[in-house]
This record gives structure tokens, sequence and C-alpha cells, in this order.
């Protein structure tokens, strides 16, 4: 199972119970913000790594650089769209 389909899915069970939305987001604001949700997430039963997070984001933002002007270095800067970490916590914050 992928990265985003995990994600997914714990987006899904997290907008069902409350619970678990604050434990990821109270996680998220540790000192090691990574390791704490990954830990939180795999105790709910959803098994993310924290390098699992980082490279996911980086072959998606890859993958969207490659697709604009051929993927060379006239291709558009996009801010945050290889931090999937961050886009998942502002997911969770808005259900």
């Amino acid at each position: 199972m992928s990265v985003e389909d995990t994600l997914q899915m714990l987006k899904h069970e997290a907008r069902r119970s409350p619970e678990l939305r604050d434990a990821l987001l109270a996680a998220a604001e540790e000192k090691n913000a990574l390791t704490a949700f990954c830990r939180t997430a795999t105790a709910a039963g959803f098994h993310l790594y924290e390098m699992d997070l980082l490279s996911a984001g980086e072959e998606r933002y890859a993958a969207m650089r490659r697709s604009t002007n051929g993927g060379g270095e006239n291709s558009p800067l996009l801010q945050f769209e290889d931090d999937t970490f961050e886009l998942f916590l502002a997911e969770l914050r808005a259900l």
C-alpha cells in the first residue's frame, strides 16, 4: 500500500474519530513531530515511517516538475508541494 493510500485511510479514520484526530495533531506539536506523528499513526494501525513520508513528498514534487515545461530549469517553483506531512496536517486541521 502506498503512503498516499495510507494517509487517505488515516484521514478517513480521523474524520470518524475526533480522539485520533486530536492525538495526531498533538503529536505534530511535539519536538520531533514527524516521529511522534508516525508513532501515533502506527499505534492506530496505520503503518507510516518518517522516510516514507519524506520520500513521498519528494517523489510527487519531482513528478510535478517533470510534467511542466519538459521538467527543465524553467519549471515553476512550487511552494510546499514537497511536504506531504504538512499538507496532511493542513487537511486534518480543516476537518
